[in-house]
């Protein structure tokens, strides 16, 4: 086996657009509803706006000004949440609105949107890595 051109090894973070003075909002559903903790941006950055968090295990967002803003709809970083359904009840009394998954597939995952309407990907703990292994993924036959 040939060695890639590129050797990929992880990915540090995953940005995601927000509109011009939306640090607030930012912070309180990436900070007070998902719980990540807000890190400071370095101070060459900073004056850029925006804000990043992160969480556990190298989990990473940063949260950058795009304007004129437009939201990805389509796009998203997915994140694995050790229960699906107690994650579903946390956001739910937040005021999250959850978008279920429709594939068919049997990997527990919803939807929801950031206050930027930013999707994001849940996928319960027991289906993480669903990507690697597609087999696992298949519709229940019957």
């Amino acid at each position: 086996m040939t060695r890639p051109a590129v050797e990929l090894l992880a990915i540090d973070h995953v940005q995601l657009a927000m509109p011009p003075d939306g640090e607030a909002a930012a912070r309180r559903f990436y900070g007070d509803v998902l719980g990540l903790r807000e890190v400071p941006k370095p101070a060459a950055l900073a004056g850029r706006g925006g804000c990043w968090f992160a969480g556990p295990a190298g989990l990473a967002v940063h949260l950058g000004v795009d304007d004129p803003f437009t939201p990805a709809a389509k796009a998203h970083p997915c994140f694995v949440v050790a229960d699906l359904a107690s994650a579903r009840e946390h956001l739910a009394a937040a005021g999250v609105a959850f978008e279920p998954d429709d594939s068919g597939l049997s990997v527990a995952r919803a939807y929801v949107r950031d206050p930027f309407d930013n999707r994001i990907e849940l996928v319960d703990a027991a289906g993480a890595g669903f990507s690697e292994a597609p087999s696992a993924c298949e519709a229940p036959s019957g």
